[in-house]
């Protein structure tokens, strides 16, 4: 063992004159397993967090969803050599578009999203239905699934009498001044159900409804907005990926689920890693007791420094035996700080210790807990370096 580390520790775990320094020394190790434990249970929590909306988007959203970078609608043959591929299990081409949505005397903008009848294949919508099923065609009537909020808003039920009116302005031609009313496509179907994923920008405002008539309303012809495509089970997916967009070049985009919803995971990372930052800071404000207490212990230990320096041990290596004190103290600190924040979170995720409330309707009753060994590790390393600039800080000074 080395010989700076060796009195370090005798320092550390022996009875010292001073019981002050003791004091001291343990405020400084329980300041550092707290914010460590902290820590440790925010960024579980938030990844929990992640994770169940990653969940509800994984139900509606397409394992990978191909769309024209440029521009918003491309012809489908231009990716048949894609969609053809032995490792696609399924496709569905989607047209999407915003439009007026009329019920009755209720008038409200809507997405208005197209697809082929394997769409429910293709996604785990079924399981998000809240009401009736989905369906696209019944008979000779045309139906449509809608959003949860928006069924509520417009007080539409299921397989309504009364139509569902859709509209949209025409491609081509000029908007009449005198009927202004010929300038719009329009599109009537009925209600077959409703889902439900939880968040608003679906449930509030998309319909979903058969690619012929979105076609129709938006005058395409055989155009569409994406394709959307799940993967054989076993397939690498990035690896996919890697290879359509080799395949399709610059002109298309091939996204995952994480890209889909780009914007949302980035806001979410960044809230993540911003609390990381302030907790940080309080650790760092508590790892200035590692200075007071090495402070207190030089002082303590001079006699023991000028004796070991008529020995023969270098000036830095006295100074090593304290930088070792501190850091001995930091990873005591960050290792029950992680054994503490692991127990709590393996608490909160059998028992649900602290639940969400019962003032509202969420999505979980308990705060969901993902504990990740990458987070572990950026918080020891974080830790056990502020403790060591701490020590460093007191040694120099």
């Amino acid at each position: 063992m080395n010989i700076s580390l060796k009195i370090a520790s005798r320092y550390l775990f022996s009875k010292k004159s001073h019981s002050a320094i003791n004091i001291v020394s343990l405020i400084s190790a329980c300041g550092v397993a707290v914010g460590t434990m902290a820590l440790v249970c925010v960024l579980s929590v938030y990844n929990g967090f992640q994770g169940v909306i990653e969940e509800l988007f994984s139900n509606f959203d397409p394992q990978i969803r191909i769309s024209a970078s440029e521009g918003k609608r491309f012809n489908p043959d231009s990716v048949t050599k894609i969609i053809s591929k032995e490792e696609v299990e399924c496709y569905s081409f989607v047209v999407q578009e915003n439009a007026l949505l009329k019920f009755k005397d209720k008038q409200i903008p809507v997405t208005v999203k197209g697809v082929d009848e394997n769409y429910d294949t293709l996604t785990n919508i079924s399981s998000i239905m809240i009401n009736g099923s989905f369906k696209l065609k019944e008979g000779n009537f045309r139906m449509a699934v809608t959003g949860g909020a928006l069924a509520n808003m417009i007080g539409c039920g299921v397989f309504y009498a009364d139509p569902i009116m859709l509209y949209a302005p025409k491609r081509e031609g000029k908007i009449s001044t005198i009927r202004p009313d010929q300038s719009f496509r329009e599109e009537m179907v009925f209600s077959s159900g409703s889902f439900l994923v939880r968040q608003e920008k679906y449930d509030n405002s998309l319909i979903i409804v058969s690619i012929d008539v979105a076609r129709s309303l938006f005058d395409y012809e055989n155009e569409v907005t994406s394709v959307d495509l799940r993967l054989k089970n076993g397939v690498n997916e990035k690896q996919f990926i890697k290879e359509a967009e080799a395949e399709l070049g610059s002109s298309f985009a091939v996204l995952d689920r994480y890209r889909q919803q780009e914007d949302f995971y980035r806001m979410m990372s960044v809230e993540k890693w911003i609390t990381y930052l302030i907790l940080t800071f309080i650790i760092m404000i508590a790892a200035f007791n590692i200075i007071g207490s090495l402070s207190m212990l030089i002082i303590e230990k001079t006699d023991d420094a000028v004796t070991l320096g008529n020995l023969g041990m270098r000036q830095n290596d006295v100074r090593r035996i304290f930088i070792w004190e501190g850091s001995l103290i930091s990873v005591i600190g960050v290792l029950a700080g992680i054994v503490l924040g692991l127990i709590l979170c393996w608490l909160q995720a059998e028992f649900g210790l602290i639940s969400m409330g019962s003032g509202g309707s969420y999505i979980v009753n308990a705060y969901p807990i993902d504990v990740r060994f990458t987070d572990i590790l950026i918080i020891f390393i974080t830790v056990s370096l502020l403790g060591i600039a701490a020590s460093y800080i007191s040694v120099k000074s």
